[in-house]
């Protein structure tokens, strides 16, 4: 099942798109308070593994407001970071806090659609998504053209949400994302779908081992998937 932000006519991609140009401003606040932080825990786990390895050109995927991509920057996780997004609105707050962190020499951030990245084969050491794949318009599509763009070997790194199975962090889970998130969300950016089409979103998506089973159907080479903060995320790897 295909869930949209607004409406279930039109382009999913535009909608998404649409729909973080309008609560960009507002987006790290919330992230933050939603989280209180634990998503920069799941960041800082991603770029502990990725160092395991060295990494002279890393991509982030959705890159959002460049908290990956600042991570991997003030880490030292790569040499050289691109970060890419279809919208221009998270990217504008993103240059700001590259700036902020004096991280441009090593951090690009450019405008860029997962369906179609304009990047050569094999250009990256490692690519990374966070809490992203879940909005592509096309996500066999997507994983394809990250894997595409990966060097033969390369690193793919998957942060996505996840659904906790187990009493009572399930029901807390489920109250917390389907009731409360909402409430806060549209209270404070004022965008009555956004945070409705987040639970929503993370409802439909294909978790554990069905997305394992879609990362090997799209040439992920080595798939593996580790759940974190009982199950509330869970980071996906594979390899080109």
């Amino acid at each position: 099942m295909t869930v949209k932000p607004y409406t279930e006519e039109g382009s999913k991609r535009e909608q998404v798109e649409h729909m973080f140009d309008a609560i960009s401003p507002k987006y790290d606040l919330l992230n933050r308070l939603f989280s209180l932080g634990i998503d920069q825990g799941w960041r800082r786990r991603v770029i502990r593994l990725m160092k395991q390895e060295p990494v002279e050109h890393l991509l982030d995927v959705a890159t959002g407001t460049a908290d990956m991509a600042i991570l991997a920057g003030r880490r030292k996780a790569a040499r050289r970071i691109t970060g890419v997004d279809i919208s221009e609105g998270m990217l504008h707050q993103g240059r700001e806090k590259v700036r902020s962190a004096r991280l441009e020499d090593r951090i690009t951030l450019q405008r860029a659609d997962s369906a179609s990245l304009p990047f050569a084969d094999g250009t990256f050491d490692a690519v990374t998504v966070a809490f992203g794949v879940r909005n592509f318009e096309d996500l066999e599509r997507g994983l394809k053209e990250m894997l595409r763009v990966l060097k033969p070997g390369g690193r793919l790194f998957v942060l996505e949400f996840s659904k906790p199975r187990k009493t009572p962090m399930k029901q807390l889970f489920r109250f917390y994302f389907h009731r409360v998130m909402p409430l806060i969300g549209r209270m404070v950016s004022r965008d009555s779908a956004a945070y409705t089409y987040l639970p929503q979103s993370v409802d439909a998506f294909p978790e554990g081992d069905d997305f394992l089973r879609i990362l090997m159907r799209c040439g992920g080479q080595e798939p593996e998937a580790r759940p974190l903060t009982a199950g509330i995320a869970t980071l996906y790897v594979a390899r080109r």
